[in-house]
């Protein structure tokens, strides 16, 4: 198996305050990764950091032969900014990008596309609607039929689409916070306390005792951190190790907000 993402002693975050510490690990090609922990763990940091939106404090993730245009990301909708003036068929229209470039016209067969998309997720009628206009559940709609567009295909149902992917080789992380979810569809899990607490089988994840593990140590969290220093940065184990075992690990260990 070869490894699509390598995490390298990475550590994410904002104004030089990390966010996400010291994460070593691989994910490895073809592989159904779920994101799990509480509020404020580094879930949306760490995938802001893969798709290139946020570069590293220290560390690095090694993408091999991947570029930032090949990889399909659904952001939480609270990270749009809804002021911005754009309606709902623009937004969806952006997903094509990677094929018309930033200047590239739209023809007909990209208008069917979009079209198609928006149908799919349930908001014709609602192409010219600016976003600011949308409730929370319809910006989530408009969002994924971007990212239908992204990938050239259509679904109703978004886990479909995820579990024809994983079917396709693809490979798969998802931020989620339905628990029982993932243990009934996710055969790996990666839990984050803006450490990693664990990673590996999922069974061997959720267990009661890291997932308290985990809400204690976001809670104790100093949000005004300064940036750890490599050389003050505790001894980590081989890369994978901790990906691999689905072990819990301490405060100070190999280790990793939404």
């Amino acid at each position: 198996m070869t490894a699509a993402l390598q995490f390298r002693n990475l550590t994410l975050g904002y104004d030089r305050h990390p966010a996400v510490h010291h994460l070593d690990g691989a994910v490895e090609t073809g592989a159904l990764v779920a994101v799990v922990g509480p509020n404020g763990a580094g879930k949306s940091t760490l995938f802001k950091g893969i798709v290139g939106v946020l570069k590293p404090l220290a560390g690095r993730i090694e993408r091999g032969d991947l570029k930032a245009q090949n990889i399909a990301y659904l952001p939480q909708a609270a990270e749009i900014d809804r002021t911005f003036p754009i309606n709902v068929y623009d937004m969806v229209a952006m997903g094509l990008w990677r094929r018309t470039g930033s200047f590239g016209g739209i023809d007909r067969a990209a208008r069917a596309s979009i079209e198609k998309a928006i149908a799919a997720v349930g908001l014709t009628g609602f192409e010219d609607r600016g976003i600011s206009t949308l409730s929370g559940g319809q910006m989530q709609r408009m969002l994924f039929a971007r990212l239908l567009l992204q990938d050239a295909k259509t679904s109703a149902d978004l886990f479909d689409l995820v579990r024809r992917w994983h079917g396709e080789r693809r490979t798969v992380l998802t931020a989620l916070h339905d628990l029982d979810f993932v243990r009934a569809n996710f055969p790996e899990t990666l839990l984050l306390a803006r450490e990693p607490v664990a990673w590996g089988r999922t069974a061997s994840v959720l267990t009661p005792e890291n997932l308290l593990t985990a809400r204690r140590m976001c809670e104790a969290f100093d949000q005004e951190a300064a940036l750890c220093a490599d050389e003050q940065a505790p001894a980590l184990p081989p890369s994978g190790e901790v990906a691999r075992a689905g072990h819990s690990v301490g405060e100070h260990g190999v280790a990793t907000r939404d």
